[in-house]
């Protein structure tokens, strides 16, 4: 009877440890899996942080002329209209088609944060724990690999409107009949939309990248404590 009882106690025994080996083992994946969760939410959280303050930035009065970093140039296609235009007394407006360019993606950036937001939401990240210990703007760099495309057709419409609203679409339609009308030269036809899409975007990218950065090598600058707790891993890279 006795053997039969510590029989039964030993088996007892044996199940509770591999239960509990079990348990722990779960609890560890789970644990693995809520890092890799906040990290990615940390990532999240700094490139939707970049969004918002660079559209703050971009957005007011000379926010992408004014700055040399962001400034839409004009096109390879159309420097030389700008060239010819000055060569024949027409300087002014050719620095007005400059101008309005940058004001029209002023004018569009605003609208970019929800369509930016929204991507980085939906975004997923294949290893969060490598992009963190990669280099200053490695997250932003992932973004614009994986939404470059699907942003510029969301935000092409809202540059598309604002070249009208700000009178860019006029002022271009002008330089361009002036410029093909001059002797010898090749007419051009700009689609000025696409153009001016892609530099607002990649100047919003600018600026995401320097949010990043700033939130990687300054304290100071993680100001949430998911922001703390995620950066300060890669603090020891």
């Amino acid at each position: 009877m006795k053997k039969v009882m510590l029989l039964g106690l030993l088996t007892m025994g044996s199940f509770t440890l591999n239960s509990c080996d079990e348990l722990q083992q779960a609890m560890g994946n789970t644990t693995q899996g809520g890092s890799g969760f906040n990290v990615a939410s940390g990532l999240k959280q700094a490139l939707e942080m970049g969004v918002s303050s660079g559209v703050d930035l971009l957005s007011k009065d000379g926010g992408y002329f004014k700055d040399q970093a962001v400034r839409i140039l004009l096109p390879e296609e159309l420097q030389k209209v700008d060239k010819t235009l000055r060569s024949v007394g027409l300087g002014s407006l050719a620095d007005q088609g400059l101008k309005v360019l940058n004001e029209a993606a002023e004018n569009a950036v605003s609208q970019a944060k929800p369509i930016f937001l929204s991507a980085i939401r939906n975004m997923t990240f294949t290893d969060a724990m490598n992009i963190l210990k990669g280099d200053n703007t490695a997250a932003t760099t992932y973004l614009k690999n994986s939404t470059y495309s699907s942003l510029e057709t969301a935000f092409a419409p809202k540059v598309q409107a604002s070249l009208s609203e700000v009178g860019a679409d006029k002022v271009w339609e002008n330089i361009i009949n002036k410029y093909n009308q001059i002797p010898l030269v090749k007419p051009v036809e700009p689609n000025l939309t696409k153009y001016v899409t892609q530099q607002a975007i990649n100047g919003l990218f600018v600026k995401v990248g320097d949010k990043e950065k700033e939130i990687r090598t300054n304290i100071a600058a993680r100001t949430t404590p998911l922001l703390k707790s995620v950066f300060a891993m890669q603090d020891n890279k």
